[in-house]
């Protein structure tokens, strides 16, 4: 009778992994080779092909040992690199190696933050940590998430709770599309959308907005959009909002990096006035995904997520002093994202983190000031963050697609695409702090050689 396979912990883990470890690292250099660029060429068929030429039979009946380096391989081979320079689709950044150094103890150990019994020190960790980054936006608490998408959606419920089921949630039209579907998933009325013509939300414009509103609102504003990486007037809309008696709800899972620039933090004044915060430091904070936050101003809000099972937080053991963690998620099972947070804030620091927001927003003005140089390229507008819109120049809205989805089906640059002012651009957003003047000259020459005349 053959030994079960090893685990990842225990007397005999760290023997285990070792070799296992040599295995990944070298099947990730091998697929990065192989791959040769920022995406895989041929596109989606042919990265299906490799991937299911990869798999085989997914479940033999005699195991194959060499799956692990074959999978990963495969895997790499046929990934979009956020690592690599021309590859500034979305905001998807390349991982920060001590945060993914902490990411594997976190899945060695895997404890779960559903009860204090599953995750001792994860549990402490959690608290020291989240309560501190809540300070950082004015808030008195934080909670740990996916990501902005689950950040708004607790944010909605925690305004539901607080100001009832008819309370109307007001947005400007370039918000993340997270929210009106989370009015949705919550049953709440039919948001409002505010024309935002600038990209932003304008105060005047939500003050109409509101004052044609009866019952609870909860504005959403943003600091750092999807499209353009624009944030909205956030001292304004506060006055605004306090007028009406409306509740806010800031979205800074892109913006929220500023926070930790000596030179960039003043552009979110404003974001202590809110109630709740997201922030996604697997933006701007270049953590492996997921590391979302969602603070809340008053921490009396969260009682509404409380609930209770006896099984994980028994009402004498919360008595006798062990820490109810239930009420902390919408989520029971939670990994504890929180370890590669604090390993990097405490590696980094404020000057360190705050560095890397300042050099990828300083390449974004770079990149501007570059397009701006050559005849045959537009440019929509100075950046707001790391975001670039830009097009070539005279050409129809068919024609820049078609440009995006050639350098995608070559492999030779992933670029994104945005609406504003009626048509279409190419977004470059700046996540690598690696990235040099040459890599940027590179994008734009691929997109001028690249265009038809």
């Amino acid at each position: 009778m053959s030994s079960p396979p090893p685990l990842a912990s225990g007397p005999e883990g760290l023997r285990a992994l070792r070799p296992l470890l040599h295995d990944v690292l070298d099947a990730l250099d091998t697929g990065t080779r192989a791959r040769g660029g920022p995406l895989p060429a041929g596109g989606p068929d042919a990265v299906a092909a490799r991937v299911r030429d990869a798999v085989g039979e997914l479940l033999p009946e005699r195991g194959d040992p060499a799956a692990l380096r074959t999978l990963v391989t495969a895997l790499a081979e046929g990934s979009a690199d956020p690592a690599d320079p021309l590859c500034t689709a979305h905001l998807h950044g390349p991982p920060l190696a001590v945060a993914t150094a902490a990411d594997l103890a976190a899945s060695v150990l895997n404890p779960s933050l559903d009860s204090w019994d599953q995750a001792p020190a994860a549990s402490a960790l959690e608290a020291l940590v989240t309560r501190a980054l809540a300070r950082e936006t004015g808030a008195a608490d934080a909670l740990v998430t996916t990501g902005a998408t689950e950040s708004n959606l607790l944010a909605l419920l925690l305004a539901r709770e607080a100001q009832g089921p008819a309370v109307r949630l007001v947005h400007g039209a370039a918000a993340h599309h997270s929210l009106p579907r989370a009015t949705w998933l919550l049953g709440l009325p039919r948001p409002v959308t505010v024309p935002t013509p600038a990209g932003t939300l304008d105060p005047a414009a939500l003050d109409g907005a509101l004052a044609g509103l009866t019952g609870p609102s909860v504005v959403a504003a943003t600091a750092g959009t999807t499209d353009a990486g624009l944030l909205d007037p956030l001292p304004e809309i506060a006055d605004v909002c306090a007028l009406h008696g409306a509740r806010l709800h800031i979205d800074a899972a892109y913006g929220g990096g500023l926070l930790f620039s000596t030179r960039r933090r003043a552009r979110l004044t404003g974001l202590d006035r809110a109630h709740t915060v997201a922030l996604d430091l697997h933006k701007l904070g270049w953590q492996p995904i997921a590391a979302g936050l969602l603070t809340v101003r008053d921490a009396a809000d969260l009682a509404a997520l409380g609930q209770q099972a006896d099984y994980l937080n028994a009402d004498d053991d919360t008595d006798a002093g062990l820490p109810d963690l239930l009420g902390r998620s919408l989520r029971t099972t939670r990994r504890p994202d929180i370890l590669k947070i604090a390993v990097t804030l405490r590696t980094l620091g404020r000057g360190g983190l705050g560095a890397l927001v300042d050099r990828v927003c300083d390449r974004a003005e770079e990149l501007a000031a570059l397009v701006t140089a050559r005849p045959g390229l537009d440019l929509h507008a100075p950046p707001g963050l790391s975001t670039v819109l830009f097009r070539p120049a005279g050409v129809p809205d068919d024609t820049v697609a078609a440009v995006r989805r050639t350098l995608l089906a070559e492999g030779r640059a992933v670029l994104g695409r945005a609406r504003a002012d009626g048509r279409l651009w190419l977004k470059a957003t700046l996540l690598n702090p690696e990235t040099r003047t040459d890599d940027l000259t590179a994008l734009l020459d691929l997109v001028e050689g690249h265009t038809p005349r």
